[in-house]
Parts: structure tokens; C-alpha cells; sequence
């Protein structure tokens, strides 16, 4: 992961130039997270789509709005690029658009700013160079796109209401501490994000678990995230992955062993 630079921080949650050999052709799965996400492949276009086949096509450029189900990225082996995670702001600011605009698409840059030359012209300027040379390029289109469009911030009540909703407090508690009655929560977080307070909570608590897959027994796992029990963290991972957890284990880290072992407290 790259450092991000001061200026692109509080839109840019992570940078990462990747390239990686997986060794044959293969399905990678595009998780659901509460952050925007911008992909600029390098070498081959980005072969994605939902994962029911929906919106599939070769992109060079990938950006995907919050969503509650997984992508299918479709690899020959081999994936080369730089990747974003834009916070919701990040949208706007980096964009030019809300991110509730961009919930639930699969578009490219020439869909989302098609007047921001500056970020449509990446793929040709990035042409030809490893993904870590690229980082430069990136972070120069983005920080001119940033001062084309100012600084951008939501609410202060609704960035309250985020964290809040993220940290797995309820929708009632947080709709009376930020001010507002529950229904008009629920329109400012849909403004904001894309979903409502409860799918946008589902898909953070999802997200932490993910943080902490491999690293402790499912149950423990289960218990920290907010889940009833481990059968209720399975069942989100099949809805919004596609999978169980330990299958994404394997299919995300196949050194690792016995990733079954993990679904008991040793």
C-alpha cells in the first residue's frame, strides 16, 4: 500500500499499486466495503461484471459506488494496476459527482466526469509504465480534479451518523444523538451513500469481519463485528460475498493451511 498524500487524505482511504502472478486464470471477488472503488488496470483491461453476469464487460478504467453484493473479476493470471478507495466525499470532490449517484454501478471514468479530461486521459498515461511509476501520474490527475472541484464534506451530523453507524451503534440511538428523526436519517444517509442506515451499517460490520478473517476464530470473529453468533456471520457472507468465509480464505490466501480450523475458538 502507498502512502497518500496529505492533500488526497481525507477522499483516498488506500492506494495500492498492484501486480500480482496467480498462476492461472481465475475469478477474483470484489467485496462490498463502505468506500467508492477506482480501478486503472495496466497491461489488459479489467474484465469485471456483478457476480450473476450482470454489467460485465473490459473496462480501463473501473469505478463501483458502494454495493451489497460482490463483483466477479475475471483474470487470465496475471493483474497489473493501481487501485483507490475513495471515501464518500472522495466522490465529489475527486469526481465531481455524489456517491449515492454511483451506488450499486459498475461505470468508468468516462461515465462518471466525462468533461474531466484529466482523469479520462489516465489509462493512455499510464500506458507502458509499472504501477508503482504510475502512483505519480494518479496522484497528480487527482489532485488537479480536487482543485477543479474544492473540498467537499458531508454534514456534520451525517459524518457523525457514519462513524457512529460503523462502530454497529443502533439506528434509533444515533438518529436521536445527531438530531433527527429516524426516517429523515435514513434520507440523508441514502443522500450520502447510496443505501440506507441499516444496509450501510450491514456492509461495515461486513467489512470489519473481513479485517479480521484469518486472524481469529470465526466465532471470536462473530462476536467482535456485532454478529448474533458465527451462523449469522456465515449467512451475511453468503449474501454479500457469495461465499463463505473460509472459501474466501482459501480462494484469498491459499498458503494458508486449514483455513477450517479457524471456525472454533482454539
Amino acid at each position: 500500500m502507498t502512502a497518500v498524500p496529505s492533500v488526497l487524505a481525507p477522499y483516498v482511504t488506500s492506494l495500492v499499486a498492484y501486480d500480482i502472478d496467480l498462476g492461472r486464470p481465475g475469478v477474483h471477488r470484489g467485496l462490498p466495503s463502505t468506500s467508492l472503488t477506482l480501478v486503472l488496470p495496466m497491461g489488459e483491461p479489467l474484465d469485471v461484471g456483478w457476480a450473476d453476469g450482470r454489467g460485465r464487460g473490459s473496462r480501463w478504467t473501473t469505478v463501483s459506488g458502494l454495493h451489497p453484493g460482490p463483483a466477479a473479476i475475471h483474470h487470465d493470471g496475471r493483474q497489473r494496476g493501481i487501485q483507490l478507495d475513495l471515501t464518500t466525499a472522495g466522490a465529489r470532490a475527486l469526481l465531481g459527482v455524489p456517491a449515492a449517484e454511483l451506488s450499486g454501478e459498475l461505470l468508468t471514468l468516462d461515465d462518471v466526469a466525462p468533461s474531466l479530461a484529466g482523469l479520462a486521459e489516465l489509462p493512455g498515461r499510464l500506458h507502458g509504465l509499472a504501477p508503482r511509476d504510475g502512483v505519480g501520474v494518479v496522484v497528480s490527475a487527482l489532485t488537479w480534479a480536487l482543485a477543479r472541484h474544492g473540498a467537499a464534506r458531508p454534514q456534520a451530523e451525517v459524518g457523525r451518523a457514519l462513524a457512529r453507524l460503523t462502530r454497529g451503534a443502533a439506528v434509533a440511538a444515533v438518529a436521536e444523538e445527531v438530531g433527527y428523526s429516524r426516517r429523515r436519517l435514513s434520507t440523508l444517509v441514502r443522500q450520502e451513500t447510496g443505501l440506507g442506515p441499516k444496509a450501510y451499517q450491514r456492509v461495515a460490520r461486513f467489512e470489519a469481519s473481513r479485517a479480521l478473517l484469518g486472524r481469529r476464530p470465526l466465532a471470536t470473529v462473530a462476536a467482535e463485528c456485532g454478529y448474533a453468533d458465527q451462523a449469522h456471520l456465515a449467512r451475511d457472507w453468503s449474501e454479500l460475498a457469495g461465499c463463505s468465509p473460509t472459501t474466501w480464505l482459501r480462494e484469498e490466501f491459499p498458503f494458508l493451511q486449514d483455513p477450517g480450523a479457524l471456525e472454533a475458538p482454539g
